[in-house]
């Protein structure tokens, strides 16, 4: 038999359940307000006791109503977080597990996908996530099973937030650790991002998959020698071309990019990323010592993006290594050479020959406009006179399997424009 004391605690449950039950949006709104506030950080035995043992009957109602009306709720992200606040508590696997029997990882999922929804909901929806995530090996499956690798990383590709695309990649980071059924699944996700056109979600990519190969990787910011590293691993698998060619692309900052740059470089100036990038692809031309690699780049217009690159006088550390890239290009391949001392005109030409390293140091506007824009286009070249004028005026004499390759290349390419 209940005592007085437990009679008015259900009492008091039931006058708040059925509050919700017959609540508008704007008394909802209040009560998630309410409860948000002041059941922050409970345990699961903490809010047992604040619903008098009867905490899964609003849990219930939160993720019914989260279900029902996800995609027109304004007070989507008021009740993500109040779903939060049930599954992060300790000792709160039962929570968890009525969550997900209702389809909450599939709702969850969906949210990012949706354009109409807001970027703060979306990214309380990747909280959620990582709960779920660091909740087991178990719950890191169901999320793979779900599609959730292509939804998130499409989602951290399409983000506009960097404190939300951070987030991502803290949940991403958990997928592909301690997950071997899908670990290669989320691999190859993060490699699918490498060329997108966000910045951050290529760093993010980045980062994380160096993390992923090794116990003794760190997870600060990639440094130049990992990130070469990890080229160098990339370039072997069938994403090779797509790489190569989002690496090229980065060499030249959009419009959008460089104003943004130029409102943030004299707090920061290690705003740009294009020094990673720059030595990334050195390496992928000398320290692998592959030939094909170098081929491809010349096909992907390098020559014209490491020459902007020179000309970008918003990043000196970035000019310098442009030139060094550059300065390798010119030195292995006689038609690259010609090339660049037709777009740079004799005497820069000459200047640059002399000291690449120090030529950022020396450039006027004038010449550094030259560089920004220059129209040269080895590629075409290569295209024009076809393979075996491109053979002979690179390096000389090829061996077969090299000859195929470039051939093969050059029939892929014949569609690219500059």
């Amino acid at each position: 038999m209940t005592s007085i004391k437990e009679q008015a605690a259900i009492s008091r449950l039931l006058s708040f359940l059925q509050e919700w039950d017959n609540a508008g949006k704007v008394a909802r709104s209040h009560i998630l307000d309410k409860f948000i506030e002041t059941n922050q950080g409970k345990t699961a035995p903490e809010l047992e006791q604040e619903f008098s043992q009867g905490a899964s009957l609003f849990l219930v109602r939160l993720t019914t109503s989260l279900r029902i009306t996800y995609v027109t709720d304004s007070c989507l992200e008021k009740l993500l977080r109040s779903i939060g606040i049930f599954l992060s508590a300790v000792s709160s696997n039962r929570y968890l597990i009525e969550f997900l029997e209702v389809g909450g990882v599939l709702t969850l999922l969906e949210i990012l996908g949706l354009e109409k929804i807001k970027e703060e909901a979306k990214k309380e929806s990747v909280k959620l996530l990582q709960i779920i995530a660091n909740s087991g090996r178990t719950y890191k499956e169901l999320i793979c099973e779900s599609y959730g690798v292509r939804s998130i990383a499409e989602f951290l590709a399409k983000s506009k937030s960097e404190e939300t695309q951070e987030e991502v990649q803290v949940l991403l980071d958990s997928l592909v650790h301690g997950n071997p059924k899908y670990q290669n699944q989320v691999y190859k996700g993060l490699i699918a991002l490498l060329p997108c056109e966000s910045p951050k979600a290529q760093q993010l990519s980045l980062q994380t998959l160096r993390t992923a190969q090794g116990p003794g990787a760190s997870h600060q910011h990639l440094c130049p020698s990992p990130a070469i590293e990890l080229i160098k691993d990339l370039v072997g698998y069938d994403v090779r071309q797509a790489l190569l060619k989002g690496l090229v692309t980065l060499l030249i900052p959009s419009v959008k990019e460089t104003s943004k740059l130029q409102a943030k470089i004299l707090s920061d100036p290690s705003v740009l990323q294009l020094a990673p990038t720059l030595r990334t692809l050195c390496a992928g031309v000398l320290a692998r010592n592959d030939m094909s690699i170098a081929e491809e780049l010349l096909y992907l217009h390098v020559v014209h993006g490491l020459m902007a690159a020179m000309g970008n006088m918003d990043h000196s550390n970035s000019q310098r290594l442009a030139s060094l890239t550059l300065e390798c290009f010119v030195q292995m391949f006689p038609l690259v050479a010609e090339h660049v001392r037709k777009g740079m005109g004799e005497e820069l030409y000459q200047l640059f020959l002399s000291n690449a390293e120090d030529l950022y140091m020396k450039l006027d506007n004038i010449q550094a406009d030259i560089l920004a824009a220059n129209k040269v286009n080895v590629t075409k070249a290569l295209r024009l006179h076809g393979s075996s004028y491109s053979t002979n005026i690179l390096y000389g004499s090829h061996d077969s399997a090299q000859m195929a390759y470039l051939t093969r290349f050059e029939k892929e390419d014949v569609e690219s424009k500059e």
